[in-house]
């Protein structure tokens, strides 16, 4: 294999896993309704794409077929770890438990932290008395939500998170710098 194919295979992975990266993201944010940046992906996406495909069918050898299967793996697995750093939307998590006072203390520590908080009386299994703490925040916030409920020794929960589409109204986040 001389250096030129060597040089052309590394481009063709490369090219390819930059073109699943924006495919990845094109998705994501098609997803969450932001829709301004998708057009310019899609158009950047194919035009890369075309010309990909054709050095792929126009070449001898499966090492290029291989060299583009490798680069379009690689890019979704990139696109994801991008995906759960830019981590957009928003949740809404119920925390389920049966201790009253580490209800109002998590409660507490979570509005203290900057959120707006709801709780309420339900029943769980056989019709014992449950708490509910329920919250709206950003998904990229929940991790400060995972260690607020750590602090009070709160260990495998019962959890209801879900994704929203949309909330009206303001939607309050942590106080804290660092998120």
């Amino acid at each position: 294999m001389t250096m030129n194919v060597m040089f052309a295979l590394v481009g063709l992975f490369l090219i390819t896993a930059f073109t699943n990266i924006l495919a990845t993201l094109k998705t994501i944010l098609m997803s969450k309704k932001i829709m301004n940046p998708v057009y310019l992906l899609v158009f950047t996406d194919a035009m890369i794409f075309a010309t990909t495909v054709s050095k792929v069918t126009s070449s001898d050898g499966i090492q290029f077929t291989i060299a583009y299967a490798l680069g379009r793996t690689m890019g979704v697995f990139i696109g994801g770890k991008i995906e759960d750093k830019l981590a957009l939307g928003i949740l809404e998590v119920d925390l389920f438990l049966n201790d009253k006072n580490k209800v109002t203390e998590i409660s507490r520590r979570l509005r203290e932290t900057g959120y707006t908080v709801n709780t309420f009386l339900t029943r769980g299994n056989n019709d014992e008395k449950r708490y509910q703490v329920e919250v709206v925040i950003k998904r990229k916030e929940f991790k400060i939500f995972e260690e607020i409920i750590r602090e009070f020794n709160v260990i495998n929960p019962t959890l209801k998170i879900k994704t929203l589409n949309k909330v009206d109204g303001k939607i309050t986040t942590t106080k804290l710098k660092e998120v």
